[in-house]
């Protein structure tokens, strides 16, 4: 096989072989195997810990979308998809007071440091579910534009990425990238729609044989919780129609959370790998499904430009890598640490207290429901599902579903959301939080159901005052962006922004 040290294009080219293929699928066999043993000898355990991801956007001084300078990458971020995007992580701590006080102060400080090696490059870090902006381009430009490396036509602003340039080949093998939504449909050449939407992914590390029961019961949970957090009613209105100003009805009476259906645009195949997952009976059917999953641009360990890795990643590396692409709006992640659950179908939110807010109510409520022993785990997987898509459409005027405490199910979002943060309370609670510190936490998305508002929302009652004082589409879409990235730097959480 190859070795180390071949440049992108090469990579791009390998992962074509047929030869290739069989070995990666050979080696995920074998390594998932070994960890199975490793699950039958009881050696694969696990504990509770905690982490996220948060993906944003970098804009240049008029807002619009543009590429992150080298400045914007350094030990806390990294590349994303776009060359605009940028994420950052927090390590994993302990699930107590210690280890979410560690998340608060470590997120806060990364984000922070982002937004200050972009001072002197005119640039600004803003975390938003969807940027409406175009780039100075035009946003369609934008998205189909190439460029050439090394015999080999990429998209010129997919970030330089050896594994990006590959899974936008795989996917796109059989056919364009298809937007389908009002207003909007067009087909695209490469995967870099999926840039324009940028996440919040919540991480939560189990014990291992508690592992099902808590994977089951965060699917249950996704429908209130993206509720609460939709923050994409909008595309940039340059991808509306063909000419002219797109129809501000078609523009504002979309769904909600326009992240999802973006991101699901890449189920290119069927069944796509973008989907609500289902219930697992046991951990090792995540290995079975793993495997199952279908392959998407392989890639061999030894391609790696700093060669072979150590410990549990280069025992289980193609293993792992295949895991990267199996894309589940709630994923099941096999780690060094143990199993995770990836909680990912929110939006980025726009302060970091809104963040720190949905992660303590996602592991609050997730545990609180486990350990009260509440009902919600009844609930049908199918009606978890439908809840998911209903809060797409509606945020909080969703039709959801839920168990309730005494075992009724019900969609009355009074008493939904009454339980939801009693149970993540229950749930902090029991994990050693102080009840004024739990209440802090949660407050900035308590008060979005107190006030029956989310960042979706307000953007569109933003949109529609500008359009009221006789403001045209596009330029309301793009001062309602201005204020956001203004009110997201100035305001300590969304709830304190005025209506």
């Amino acid at each position: 096989m190859t070795t180390g040290g071949m440049d992108a294009a090469e990579i791009l080219r390998q992962t074509g072989r047929a030869e290739v293929h069989e070995e990666f699928t050979d080696r995920v066999s074998t390594q998932a195997e070994r960890l199975r043993e490793q699950f039958d000898a009881g050696r694969f355990e696990g504990r509770f810990r905690i982490g996220l991801e948060l993906e944003g956007v970098t804009v240049d001084g008029d807002s619009r979308m543009t590429a992150a300078p080298a400045e914007a990458f350094d030990a806390v971020c990294e590349r994303e998809l776009g060359r605009h995007n940028v994420e950052l992580h927090t390590p994993a701590t302990a699930f107590d007071p210690t280890g979410i006080e560690a998340q608060v102060d470590i997120l806060a400080g990364r984000v922070g440091r982002v937004r200050r090696g972009l001072e002197d490059t005119g640039c600004r870090f803003v975390t938003d579910g969807l940027w409406a902006i175009a780039p100075s381009t035009g946003t369609d430009r934008y998205l189909r534009a190439t460029r050439e490396t090394t015999g080999v036509t990429v998209p010129a602003n997919m970030s330089p990425t050896a594994r990006y340039y590959a899974l936008d080949a795989d996917i796109t093998a059989t056919g364009p990238v298809e937007l389908d939504l009002p207003g909007c449909r067009r087909a695209f050449p490469s995967i870099l729609v999926e840039s324009l939407a940028t996440s919040m992914q919540i991480h939560l590390q189990t014990p291992f044989e508690a592992f099902p029961r808590y994977f089951n019961v965060a699917l249950r949970t996704v429908g209130p919780v993206l509720a609460l957090a939709v923050n994409a009613p909008v595309l940039p209105p340059d991808l509306y129609g063909t000419d002219g100003e797109p129809d501000p009805g078609v523009v504002l009476d979309g769904a909600a959370e326009l992240r999802v259906p973006v991101f699901e645009s890449l189920n290119v195949e069927t069944p796509g790998k973008v989907r609500f997952p289902r219930d697992i009976d046991e951990p090792s059917d995540v290995l079975d499904r793993l495997v199952d999953d279908r392959r998407c641009a392989p890639h061999l360990q030894e391609w790696l430009d700093d060669g072979p890795q150590a410990g549990f990643a280069g025992r289980h590396w193609e293993l792992l890598h295949k895991q990267s692409t199996y894309w589940r709006w709630v994923r099941p992640v096999l780690g060094p640490g143990g199993p995770r659950i990836e909680y990912r179908p929110l939006p980025a939110q726009p302060c970091v207290a809104d963040v720190v807010a949905f992660q303590a109510l996602v592991v609050g409520l997730v545990h609180g429901v486990v350990v009260s022993g509440h009902p919600l785990r009844e609930l049908p997987r199918a009606a978890a599902e439908e809840s998911l898509y209903a809060a797409v459409e509606n945020g909080l005027d969703a039709d959801l579903r839920w168990v309730a405490r005494n075992g009724e199910h019900t969609t009355d979002t009074d008493r939904i959301y009454t339980e939801v943060f009693d149970l993540a309370r229950r749930g902090l609670t029991d994990r050693g939080l102080a009840a004024d510190r739990i209440d802090r936490l949660l407050a900035p998305v308590e008060r979005r159901w107190t006030a029956g508002t989310t960042p979706a929302a307000w953007k569109r009652r933003r949109v529609r005052d500008r359009l009221d004082a006789g403001t045209d589409i596009s330029t309301a879409v793009n001062e309602m962006q201005r204020e956001y990235r203004r009110r997201a730097a100035e305001a300590d959480t969304f709830a304190d922004w005025p209506g």
